[in-house]
């Protein structure tokens, strides 16, 4: 796996990244897409596994979390030599396991919902994104981490919270030099976090099959390293079905 470097420096220039006209969402969409390897690479996976390790208190816990195409999905850890999944979607239902009981439970209804809207996302909610429904905004540069990025406003589907249909947006600021995001941000609309802006920060990004990915991510303050990026796995169909 290559370390992401000079060669973005390059696709830059060739694609318009060191021009003096305005630059425009698309534009910097485009390029990003082109430095991550290409759409149709993309486009063309039928899922990824990530294994990593995520820091918890001092604690490094194993994680495990595998997309498909299409939306299935699961996110499992392993604490203390015992495997749990966190959370998982078969594509009709979205589950997780409660940690007091250690048995799963069914998401609510407008949850599912939610998660079934944002099923096309994968693998990347920008590629694609017109034909997604989805609207991108260039809002212009601003400093994120001590570095000049572009920032997009990406407006998706509204989602349903409490009955109510509520905004989706995420903003995603593209370090400058190469053109890659290395934070997003999005609000919280439920919870006892409600209106505050949920943050993660990307880096590292490592080439896997002629596909770019960030192997260092911190959600909410919590560090995650990727240890590997395995593409179309194979992946049992029982390991997102919800266990009775």
């Amino acid at each position: 796996m290559k370390k992401l470097g000079i060669a973005f420096g390059i696709m830059l220039f060739v694609f318009g990244g060191f021009t003096t006209h305005a630059q425009t969402a698309d534009e910097i969409i485009n390029t990003y897409i082109t430095n991550i390897g290409g759409a149709d690479k993309f486009r063309s996976l039928t899922g990824t596994k990530m294994e990593m390790n995520v820091n918890y208190q001092g604690m490094e816990i194993p994680v495990e979390l595998v997309q498909l195409k299409g939306g299935k999905m699961y996110l499992k850890i392993n604490f203390q030599g015992q495997e749990i999944t966190q959370m998982a979607f078969d594509g009709t239902t979205a589950w997780s396991t409660n940690f007091m009981t250690m048995k799963a439970e069914k998401m609510e209804s407008e949850m599912v919902e939610n998660i079934k809207q944002e099923a096309g996302d994968y693998p990347d909610p920008l590629i694609d994104y017109k034909s997604k429904g989805y609207t991108a905004e260039y809002l212009g540069k601003e400093t994120k981490e001590g570095t000049e990025c572009y920032k997009i406003k990406l407006t998706k589907k509204p989602q349903m919270v409490d009955g109510q249909k509520v905004d989706n947006i995420v903003f995603y600021y593209f370090d400058t030099e190469n053109n890659v995001p290395i934070l997003t941000e999005a609000e919280i609309k439920s919870g006892p976090m409600k209106g505050q802006m949920s943050t993660t920060t990307m880096s590292d990004y490592q080439e896997v099959e002629g596909m770019y990915f960030p192997f260092s991510m911190n959600q909410g303050g919590q560090p995650m390293k990727i240890k590997k990026v395995t593409l179309n796995p194979t992946v049992d169909p029982s390991a997102f079905t919800f266990k009775e």
